[in-house]
């Protein structure tokens, strides 16, 4: 499989990402880990919204803004693994790539 099959398929939800992330173990490709790394950043923030959920009255209304952001975040990065740029999301992606450096 090639880097960017691998990048494309860590884009498919939470399975897709640990199928990527194992094939991409035998054979590490730094385009794949790439997107593997911002993938993996946008599922930890969609779990944190999910906890902060919870919170009367505030907690849902974020949850409605955080989660189109992070399908607006999600779909630009899903855009560009397929047009075969390394570009990261907005804020936070740059951040990604220091903080999951084992992937």
């Amino acid at each position: 499989m090639d880097a960017k099959t691998k990048a494309i398929i860590s884009h498919l939800f939470v399975i897709g990402w640990i199928i990527a992330v194992i094939v991409n173990m035998s054979n590490k490709e730094e385009y794949a880990s790439y997107y593997i790394k911002q993938n993996l950043g946008i599922i930890i923030l969609g779990i944190a919204l999910r906890i902060l959920n919870v919170i009367p009255v505030f907690g849902p209304a974020l949850m409605v803004i955080g989660g189109l952001l992070l399908f607006i975040f999600w779909l630009m990065s899903f855009i560009w693994s397929i047009q075969g740029e390394m570009k990261p999301i907005p804020l936070l992606g740059d951040k990604f790539q220091d903080w999951f450096k084992g992937f």
